[in-house]
């Protein structure tokens, strides 16, 4: 296979098929994931300590087993905190999604190369970690025919995409921002468990 997907490509046909799944984005898909969708069910998790992105969606999905959860985690990100996979592959939630969208490096900070951007093989890792539905694309038809059933499948599902390194500045909470962006970290925690719960 050659070439890579835009994110446009890697988000509008999840946005489209996303149901009342979770969805928690992380660093360069936070603002494109909100062009595409303005749901509660929705989370950034970009401001926080990087890499705990995939834990968090990991926890959501253990305490709400009912609802389908789709983490979109960076490899960078992933990088960070290699130990979730293990951690994922062990707790074994059946309604997790987890991407890990591969653009090798670190756009929110100036696109610098991540350890290993060249070498690093994330699906070989997710194997290897235990996770048991691996699935890598770089490739836009593939991954659109593919995504339907790997949603709709059992989990824990790993799916690494390699998309165009983007150029989206740092993350600043405020008016500037998308909605789930223009609110503190603990509101939007506190408005997703509202969400969820049907508790204000």
């Amino acid at each position: 296979m050659s070439g890579r997907l835009t994110k446009h490509e890697l988000l509008a046909p999840l946005a489209r098929l996303r149901g009342d799944a979770v969805v928690v984005t992380s660093m360069g898909v936070v603002r494109p994931w909100a062009r595409l969708s303005t749901s509660p069910l929705d989370f950034a998790s970009a401001d926080s300590a990087m890499g705990h992105t995939a834990d968090f969606a990991l926890g959501l999905a253990l305490a709400r087993p009912e609802r389908r959860v789709i983490c979109l985690n960076g490899d960078g990100s992933t990088l960070m905190t290699l130990g979730t996979l293990v951690t994922i592959a062990e707790a074994a939630p059946a309604n997790l999604v987890l991407f890990v969208i591969v653009n090798g490096t670190y756009e929110l900070t100036g696109n610098q190369a991540i350890p290993g951007a060249s070498r690093v093989d994330f699906a070989g890792l997710a194997r290897a970690a235990g996770i048991p539905s691996v699935h890598a694309f770089e490739e836009c038809a593939a991954y659109e025919r593919a995504l339907p059933e790997l949603l709709a499948c059992e989990g824990p599902v790993a799916v690494v995409v390699r998309v165009e390194p983007g150029r989206e500045p740092p993350i600043e909470r405020g008016p500037g921002e998308p909605p789930y962006l223009r609110v503190s970290l603990a509101e939007s925690t506190r408005r997703l468990r509202a969400a969820l719960t049907g508790v204000r």
